[in-house]
C-alpha cells in the first residue's frame, strides 16, 4: 500500500528504479552510521561548536539510544539505504509504530550529493514512503528543523505542516486516509509527552514560547494536585487536540467556577467535530462535578465559535492586570 500518490517520473525505468535496501549485517550497519555520521556534520551541523552536533556524533549516547529502538522487538526503527543501478545513492532512519496508531515516523532521510537533482530525492521519498506502507504504516511524519529547503521539498511529497513536537520543533505529516474513530478523554498521566506535544502547538500558535522544563513541572504538579483537568481527544491512540479546566472558589457562587482553557487541536484534524467533541466533555464534566459555570476568555473574532459550542451566556468585558 502506498501511503500517496506517486508521481512516475525516471523510477518507470527499470534501469534507473528506486529500490529500499535493509541494512542487517555488521558491514550494512557500520556503512550505514558511518554516512550517518557524515550527513550529521556536512547538512545538520556545520558548526564544529554546535551542543547538538556533540550528542548526535557520540556513539555512547545518540547511536547507543537509537540502536535500542532498532532492537526492541515491537516499534521499531530501521537501517534503509536507497539503491539504484546496484549502487546506494541515500538512506533513511524511519520509525514504525504498528502496536500504536501505524505512523511512519521519518527521523533521518538524505540522498548523497552527487547523486542529487533531476528528481533522485522525490524519487527516493517516494520509494520510502511505498516501503512504509508496505510494512504496515498509515500515515507519515517528521521534523523538517524549521530549514525551508525541506519545508518545501516535503510539501511537494504531499506533506503538511502540523504543530509542533514536544520540544517545540515543527512537525510536518502526511495525513492518514484512513477513517478512525475520535474519542475524548481525562488525561491519566501528568507526564504524558503527548500533552507537551499540544501543549507546545497551542502555545506556538498564540505566539508564545514552548514549555521550559520547569514550567513544564509547574504544569504536571497542577494536574497532579487537581488544579486542573485536562481532557485529550485520540485518534487511534494518537493525541490530536485537548482542552482544560481550571478550578477557583467563586465568592458570587459560594462553590467551584471553572475556567475553560488551552483549546487546541492539530491543524490537520480540524473541521472534523472533535471541537464540539471536546467543549461537551468539559461542560458535561462540570455538570457531573456541580460547577456552578464554566466561563471562557477569547478574542472577539472567536466568540461566534464558542457560542456554537455551547458557551451561550454574555458575561460582560474581561479585565487583567499581569504582574
Amino acid at each position: 500500500m502506498s501511503l500517496t500518490k506517486k508521481i512516475h517520473r525516471n523510477e518507470d525505468k527499470m534501469e534507473n528504479r528506486i529500490t529500499i535496501r535493509k541494512a542487517v549485517t555488521k558491514t550494512d550497519t557500520a556503512a550505514f552510521w558511518e554516512q550517518l555520521h557524515v550527513y550529521f556534520k556536512r547538512d545538520i551541523f556545520p558548526d564544529p561548536h554546535d551542543e547538538d552536533r556533540q550528542y548526535f556524533l557520540n556513539d555512547a549516547e545518540y547511536r547507543a539510544d537509537i540502536q535500542k529502538i532498532h532492537d526492541r522487538p515491537k516499534n521499531r526503527c530501521h537501517y534503509l539505504f536507497f539503491c539504484r543501478n546496484g549502487q546506494d545513492i541515500g538512506f533513511a532512519l524511519p520509525v514504525i509504530y504498528n502496536t500504536e496508531d501505524c505512523k511512519c515516523f521519518i527521523m533521518e532521510f538524505c540522498v548523497y550529493p552527487k547523486f542529487r537533482g533531476n528528481g533522485t530525492g522525490k524519487d527516493c521519498a517516494f520509494a520510502l514512503l511505498d516501503w512504509a506502507g508496505q510494512n504496515g504504516a498509515l500515515y507519515a511524519e517528521l521534523n523538517y528543523g524549521g530549514d525551508k529547503r525541506r519545508l518545501h521539498f516535503w510539501k511537494d511529497i504531499g506533506f503538511t505542516e502540523n504543530g509542533v513536537d514536544e520540544w517545540g520543533e515543527p512537525l510536518m505529516i502526511l495525513p492518514p486516509t484512513d477513517t478512525a474513530p475520535v474519542t475524548v478523554e481525562i488525561l491519566s498521566d501528568a507526564e504524558d509527552w503527548q500533552l507537551r506535544k499540544l501543549e507546545n502547538g497551542f502555545l506556538k500558535e498564540i505566539g508564545e514560547q514552548a514549555l521550559s522544563e520547569e514550567r513544564q513541572a509547574l504544569l504536571s504538579r497542577a494536574i497532579l494536585n487537581k488544579k486542573i483537568v485536562f481532557f485529550v481527544a485520540r485518534r487511534n491512540g494518537r493525541a490530536i487536540g485537548m482542552c482544560s479546566v481550571a478550578r477557583c472558589f467563586s465568592t458570587f457562587a459560594c462553590g467551584d467556577t471553572c475556567v475553560f482553557d488551552d483549546f487546541y487541536i492539530e491543524p490537520v484534524f480540524r473541521k472534523k467535530g472533535i471541537a464540539k467533541m471536546l467543549a461537551q466533555a468539559a461542560q458535561n464534566w462540570c455538570r457531573e462535578e456541580g460547577i456552578a459555570s464554566l466561563t471562557v476568555c477569547c478574542a472577539p473574532c472567536d466568540e461566534e465559535m464558542y457560542q456554537a459550542l455551547g458557551f451561550d451566556t454574555r458575561l460582560g468585558a474581561t479585565f487583567a492586570h499581569l504582574g
